[in-house]
């Protein structure tokens, strides 16, 4: 499916990895959400977006993937334990950077949203979520 095509057979979860596909059912649409923990602008949004998640996006069908650019593996999963969403192993630098090019991120924090097919809805999702944060 589109999704593995993007992320590979896996994500890492609350529960530990599972299949892409898995985690990804049934939503409406998918947030990438480019940050890291030692970034300043990324330690300020991610709290808001984490709660717009939970109080009205997640009940509307969105699912989040965290695409880390942090340094080390604790710094991500100090990070990751932070987020209430799946992330993109930290084992995937490559992966990482093959969707960094797509979605030309060139800073972060970034928050692309694509569509349950895996088509590009915006890739200013940041001030999206901002601006509107019910979704």
């Amino acid at each position: 499916m589109a999704f593995t095509a993007l992320f590979g057979d896996t994500l890492l979860t609350k529960d530990g990895l599972k299949p892409t596909e898995e985690v990804l059912s049934g939503c409406q649409a998918v947030g990438l959400y480019f940050s890291a923990h030692w970034c300043p602008p990324c330690r300020a949004f991610t709290p808001q977006l984490a709660k717009h998640f939970t109080d009205h996006l997640e009940s509307k069908g969105m699912k989040i993937v965290f695409v880390s650019s942090d340094r080390d593996d604790s710094s991500f999963q100090e990070y990751f334990n932070e987020i209430p969403w799946a992330a993109l192993p930290f084992s995937k630098p490559d992966l990482k950077t093959a969707l960094s090019t797509k979605y030309e991120v060139s800073g972060i924090p970034s928050f692309v949203i694509l569509d349950p097919f895996g088509t590009t809805m915006t890739k200013d999702g940041r001030d999206c979520v901002s601006n509107d944060p019910t979704g």
